[in-house]
């Protein structure tokens, strides 16, 4: 029998969980699920004989120490920052651990420890970081094989709405975090095109846009993530001359949400005296020029230079930013929270509502003295608001990577990410059995878009 401990029971982790629980007596694995929440670690066990649940608190020295004795395998959903407390105290029981969440400097650190313990520490094997990676390198190394010289290397990945459930203006709504989306972006965005650098400040990084269609999608846009170029060394791709990562929303959000930004919405580092009492058109005329001869709207669409009746405006109308008579009533609070908790109510993800994950990746390299591009897509629905696809293509590669660790199929230690063969090729290849899976096109390579 093989004992994992689930720390951690939030949305992400219900598809994972059920997997475990559903795999459990074909495996022998007990699986205990551990969250501050005790109730809600209850609800994901949902009775299950081979499941349990306790409170837990990961600051907690003493019972930190006592279920990570018990556990054969850790795997850690908490938020990133508390990650290294977990890591810490596997490898002083000797347990291996898996998470979804990027590696942290603090548990980077932790590499040559972990690996004179023998311990794993599997981190970003989700959805991105996780099924990005894996997809990436599964193409990377296909390419090489068939003697392909990679020149280009471009992905995106967006988590929204899916079709049918597109009901606004915007086609968006909250799937995740919705603090992480109004502070997306925030600091300088690297990438390398053609062998030159660039960099994109905060304040132009949502003008700089990419479209493209995916599969029977239709149309994406995509703004670039923060830092490119550290991915040409995790994909062995030091030498390529174009490194590009982005993020993907639908045609129209980016120019709209860069309104945001240009008046100073999405600030998050001082607060609004008196915000409690002011309306949303207060808020909004509080970022504009003195101009009390003509209307709050009016002024904005002068002030960022668009159109009054452009879509533009007709996105910040919808979202209620004129209204004169909703008060905000939310205390000493920034102009990020402030638009957070609009935003929240405008973007609410409905209990019937489904969720959508979309991928792309597109390679571009010479072979035989032609040059090619393969552009490999991914779409992935919920299936319902407890399995919803952020939940599935989070939680499945964490669960069955968990799988082959208890399995003795990975003989990696130390600080790892899925970029190795014996992790990728096996992961990928069962979430196909869920309808997680890519559709790859080859066509003659040509260079259209401009960054």
């Amino acid at each position: 029998m093989k004992n994992i401990l689930v720390i951690g029971a939030g949305l992400s982790a219900s598809t994972l969980i059920k997997y475990l629980l559903d795999h459990s007596d074909k495996y022998d694995w007990k699986v205990k699920v551990a969250d501050i929440d005790e109730e809600l670690a209850l609800k994901k066990v949902n009775g299950n004989p081979n499941g349990s649940a306790i409170k837990f608190d990961a600051f907690n020295e003493q019972q930190c120490h006592k279920e990570v004795k018990k556990a054969d395998l850790v795997i850690s959903m908490l938020p990133a920052k508390m990650h290294i407390i977990v890591a810490k105290e596997c490898i002083k029981q000797v347990t291996n651990m898996v998470t979804a969440s990027y590696v942290s400097p603090e548990v980077k650190a932790l590499d040559a420890e972990a690996k004179e313990a023998g311990v794993l520490l599997l981190n970003e094997i989700g959805v991105d970081p996780g099924i990005d990676h894996m997809s990436a390198m599964q193409l990377i190394d296909k390419i090489w094989d068939e003697g392909g010289e990679l020149f280009s290397f471009r992905s995106y990945t967006g988590g929204l709405v899916a079709p049918k459930y597109d009901n606004n203006p915007w086609n968006y709504k909250f799937t995740w975090a919705p603090k992480n989306v109004v502070l997306a972006g925030q600091g300088t965005a690297l990438l390398i095109v053609k062998g030159k650098y660039k960099h994109i400040p905060y304040h132009k990084l949502f003008t700089r846009i990419q479209r493209f269609n995916v599969l029977n999608y239709g149309e994406f846009e995509g703004y670039f993530n923060r830092n490119s170029l550290k991915y040409r060394s995790i994909y062995g791709l030091d030498n390529i001359s174009t490194m590009v990562r982005g993020t993907l929303r639908r045609p129209g959000y980016s120019r709209t949400w860069n309104v945001l930004v240009q008046l100073g919405m999405t600030d998050d580092t001082y607060t609004l005296e008196n915000s409690e009492n002011m309306t949303y058109s207060d808020f909004t005329e509080t970022f504009l020029r003195y101009k009390p001869d003509i209307s709050v709207e009016d002024n904005v669409a002068e002030y960022v230079g668009v159109d009054a009746e452009s879509a533009i405006m007709y996105r910040l109308r919808w979202l209620g930013l004129f209204d004169k008579n909703k008060k905000i009533g939310l205390k000493e609070a920034t102009p990020a929270q402030i638009l957070q908790n609009l935003l929240e109510e405008k973007w609410h993800f409905d209990k019937d509502d489904r969720d959508m994950i979309v991928m792309q990746h597109q390679f571009a390299y010479t072979r035989e003295g032609k040059k090619e591009r393969i552009i490999s897509s991914m779409v992935v629905e919920g299936d319902d608001h407890i399995h919803t696809a952020m939940s599935k293509t989070v939680g499945l590669p964490v669960a069955i990577a968990a799988k082959l660790i208890l399995e003795g199929k990975v003989g990696l230690t130390g600080v790892q990410i899925p970029t190795k063969k014996e992790i990728y090729q096996p992961v990928l290849k069962e979430l196909e059995e869920y309808g997680i899976t890519f559709i790859d096109e080859r066509e003659a390579y040509e260079e259209t878009l401009h960054y």
